[in-house]
C-alpha cells in the first residue's frame, strides 16, 4: 500500500519538523512493502530521516527563472526532491489549471525524471449524470498525459469527496477503479474523506493500491494509524 498525506496549506516549518520526527517513529514499525509520501507547503520542504518520501505539491515547468510566486526545478532539487502532485482538482478548480497546463507540468517533469502523483476526479453533476459522464470526464483529464510513464501513479479523488467528510461508498470506488484500471497498469490510489475509521474497508477494494489523505492526514496520530492499521 501507499500511504500518501498532502498537507495542503497547512502546516509550517517548525511543525513539519515535529510532524516528521514523529512520524519517524512510526515508520519504523510499518509494513516493509508499504510507502509512505509526504506533500508538505512549499515553506516546510526539506530533507527529513526515515522510511519517507517528499514530495513538492506543485512546481512551475521550469528549472529556474522569472516567475514570481513559483517554486522550479532548482529549489527542489536543493532538498533531493523527486516526486510531485500534478492536476489536484483545488488547482484546476480554485486556480484555474487547464489540462493543458497540467499536461505541460505532466510532460516537464517526466522529462526531469520525477515521480508523478497524477489527480483526476469528477464534481458531483457529473458523478451524479451516471457513469458515461463519469468514464467521459475522467478520460477527458488523461490527455496530454503519458499513461505508460513508469513513474506514474495516479489519484482518484472525486471532487464531491474532498474535505467534506463523505467518502464514495466501496462500491463506487470499485466500479471507478475499476474502469481506470482497463486504461492504467501504473498504482492507484483513493483520496476523499480517507479517515481511520474508513482506511481498511477502502485498502480491501479491489484496485486500490493506496489512499492519498488530506485533512485526516495533518495530525501525525491520525495519519499514522492508517500506516499501520
Amino acid at each position: 500500500m501507499i500511504f500518501a498525506a498532502n498537507f495542503k496549506t497547512n502546516h509550517t516549518r517548525s511543525s513539519t519538523r515535529a510532524y516528521m520526527e514523529q512520524l519517524a517513529q512510526t515508520l519504523a514499525s510499518k509494513r516493509p512493502e508499504d510507502r509512505v509520501l509526504v506533500f508538505p507547503p512549499a515553506t516546510a520542504l526539506d530533507r527529513y530521516d526515515g522510511d519517507v518520501t517528499i514530495g513538492a505539491q506543485n512546481a512551475y515547468p521550469v528549472h529556474k527563472g522569472a516567475v514570481t510566486g513559483e517554486i522550479g526545478l532548482e529549489q527542489l532539487e536543493e532538498f533531493g526532491i523527486k516526486t510531485i502532485l500534478i492536476g489536484h482538482s483545488e488547482r484546476r478548480e480554485l486556480l484555474g489549471e487547464s489540462q493543458e497546463t497540467v499536461a505541460k507540468k505532466f510532460a516537464f517533469f517526466k522529462e526531469n525524471g520525477f515521480e508523478i502523483v497524477y489527480c483526476i476526479g469528477e464534481p458531483l453533476e457529473v458523478r451524479e449524470a451516471g457513469d458515461d459522464a463519469v468514464k467521459t470526464y475522467l478520460f477527458a483529464e488523461f490527455e496530454g498525459i503519458d499513461l505508460s510513464y513508469e513513474k506514474l501513479i495516479v489519484a482518484y479523488e472525486p471532487i464531491w469527496a474532498i474535505g467534506t467528510g463523505r467518502s464514495a461508498e466501496s462500491e463506487e470506488i470499485a466500479a471507478t477503479h475499476g474502469l481506470l484500471r482497463t486504461k492504467l497498469s501504473c498504482p492507484l490510489l483513493y483520496g476523499g474523506s480517507v479517515k481511520p475509521a474508513n482506511i481498511s474497508e477502502i485498502a480491501a477494494i479491489g484496485n486500490v493500491d493506496g489512499v492519498l489523505v488530506g485533512s485526516a492526514a495533518l495530525d501525525v496520530e491520525s495519519f499514522s494509524e492508517m500506516i499501520l492499521k
